[in-house]
């Protein structure tokens, strides 16, 4: 080989990177410990509501509650790390479409809990709490807590203290 194709050679060696496999960078813009905060306060809003609807032996207890409040959470979280890192290199996104998405999905979800039997509906409360547990972990996911526990405090107040005035006579029982 004549010098000059082998300086041709040896430069492209240089300016081309190496073929062996490399590990894929994690491009959550989140912290570890940020991640845990949002996901673990979804979690546990999943659960205090999934455990009212539990102790009053609905079918979507504990486990639908929390798995909707956490799912939501992940998915928004996802969604505010991936908008941080296309805003990082330039690009435009909409994060607010991921919480569209989730909205219809928990409406299916929702109206697959209520049923009618003789004219009398069932379940109507327990399709509302999963919109709460959904929005709790949308919330969470977005690292909006204080606006997250004011809407816990009422949404407790709702399926709680309201219970509590039915068994009185003071309140509709759904």
């Amino acid at each position: 080989m004549d010098a000059g194709l082998r300086r041709a050679v040896s430069s492209l060696r240089r300016e081309l990177p190496e073929s062996r496999p490399e590990m894929v960078p994690d491009a959550t813009a989140l912290p570890l410990t940020e991640i845990l905060l949002r996901l673990g306060a979804a979690t546990l809003c999943g659960l205090l509501l999934g455990l009212e609807r539990e102790l009053r032996g609905k079918d979507a207890g504990l486990k639908t509650h929390s798995l909707v409040s956490l799912s939501s959470a992940l998915i928004t979280a996802s969604a505010l790390s991936m908008y941080a890192d296309v805003r990082a290199h330039g690009g435009d996104a909409d994060p607010l479409r991921v919480i569209q998405g989730l909205a219809q999905a928990i409406g299916f979800i929702a109206a697959g809990t209520i049923f009618v039997a003789q004219r009398d509906v069932k379940n109507l409360t327990t399709a509302a709490s999963i919109w709460l547990a959904a929005s709790a972990g949308i919330v969470a996911g977005a690292a909006q807590f204080k606006l997250l526990a004011v809407a816990m405090g009422f949404g407790f107040a709702i399926l709680i203290l309201l219970k509590v005035l039915e068994q009185y006579g003071l309140s509709k029982r759904d």
